[in-house]
């Protein structure tokens, strides 16, 4: 997909008729990570490709003509996470440029900073060192589009605490969760701690989950601000039994529109996919509940 270069790196390509897949099966909107660090120029203007470009243009236009609400985000720019301050004017460049790229685009567009601050972001350097000079290029040009933002702590339900947004309507904040990760991780290669295979997900991991929940409206209650989950997942591992997976993305999904914050599944393909030999995982779809999208006003 479009956060690696090649796209080919972590699996098939993104084609045209997965949209229509997506749509078909009853879902509103497909977050797209992009790796635009890669192609970007590492010297001033630090332009973007424009053949990439013309690719994220596609993949965007594809997305919204089959009826679908499209994120895209920067995705793996480990870069300016470990040089804010040095990396800032080509952050700020790269969403000068989508932003002028889709200017005209429709309402269903919706721009995300930041996938996941991480290093210095996560407990040295406030993630608006960056934020702030890219979103005032952006508001010159979509002073009304969607903003999604993710704070310090890697996106994790604990960064909605410290997280200060500015005066700004549509801007809305978001948050990741892999809970509980000796579930949704296990067998997987690169986390720092190895997860043993095989394990189910419990009933008893349904605390965790109520425990980010009374975090997160504690967020909604004092700020007035309702949250998005750009991530939740489980690893497609042949270990863990049929069912299981389809189990931990029911009770997150649903758990969190209980009280009404709408999230996307990580991933439709590629490691975490509950979409696989052009087929959709038993028990899946059904699994899957979200609230409806509402558009910040």
């Amino acid at each position: 997909m479009l956060e690696f270069k090649p796209e080919s790196r972590d699996g098939r390509l993104l084609q045209d008729a997965d949209f229509k897949t997506i749509k078909a099966a009853g879902f509103r909107t497909v977050r797209v990570p992009i790796v635009f660090s890669a192609y970007t120029a590492k010297t001033p203007p630090y332009q973007i490709d424009p053949k990439f470009m013309a690719r994220v243009r596609h993949v965007v236009d594809t997305g919204l003509a089959a009826g679908l609400n499209v994120m895209i985000d920067v995705h793996h720019y480990t870069d300016l996470m470990k040089d804010p301050e040095g990396q800032s004017d080509r952050f700020t460049a790269i969403w000068r440029q989508i932003a002028e790229e889709f200017k005209d685009a429709p309402k269903g567009l919706w721009f995300e900073l930041l996938n996941e601050p991480s290093y210095k972001f996560w407990n040295q350097v406030s993630v608006w060192v960056v934020y702030r000079p890219a979103l005032a290029a952006i508001r010159k040009t979509n002073p009304t589009r969607p903003v999604i933002i993710a704070g310090n702590l890697g996106s994790t339900v604990a960064s909605l605490k410290p997280l200060q947004m500015p005066d700004d309507p549509y801007l809305v904040p978001t948050i990741h969760t892999y809970e509980p990760k000796p579930f949704t991780h296990q067998g997987a290669g690169w986390t720092i701690k190895r997860y043993a295979r095989g394990r189910a997900f419990l009933d008893s991991d349904r605390a965790v989950i109520d425990e980010q929940l009374v975090a997160v409206k504690a967020y909604m209650d004092r700020t007035g601000r309702v949250p998005f989950v750009g991530e939740f997942g489980a690893v497609n591992d042949e270990s863990i039994k049929p069912g299981q997976r389809a189990k931990y993305y029911g009770t997150v999904s649903a758990a969190f529109a209980s009280i009404g914050v709408q999230s996307c599944a990580w991933s439709y393909t590629n490691g975490f996919d509950f979409y696989r030999n052009g087929a959709w995982v038993p028990g899946m779809l059904k699994a899957l509940k979200t609230t409806t999208t509402v558009m910040p006003k």
